[in-house]
């Protein structure tokens, strides 16, 4: 059976995952979190970096995705200077 907890939020919108949870879980401090509230559910998931390896396929996929499209170096470059000067 998963673990079942009650906890409450503070003042600050802080609250506590109880310590059953987090060590079931291996959540250390500084652990993120993506939050989705809904239909009154409130869900935490818990998110990582990719790995140096998941990243260097996510750059090579996106290169692949980037040619394919006809994209060069250079339509980048532009589209972040322009990007750089809405701010």
């Amino acid at each position: 059976m998963k673990p079942l907890a009650t906890t409450k939020m503070s003042s600050r919108g802080q609250i506590v995952i109880p310590e059953e949870i987090r060590k079931k879980m291996n959540l250390k401090t500084g652990s993120q979190f993506v939050v989705v509230g809904d239909k009154g559910a409130v869900v935490l998931k818990e998110i990582s970096a990719p790995s140096i390896d998941d990243f260097d396929e996510l750059i090579s996929e996106a290169r692949k995705q980037a040619r394919k499209a006809g994209l060069k170096r250079s339509d980048i470059s532009a589209a972040i200077c322009r990007a750089r000067k809405r701010k």
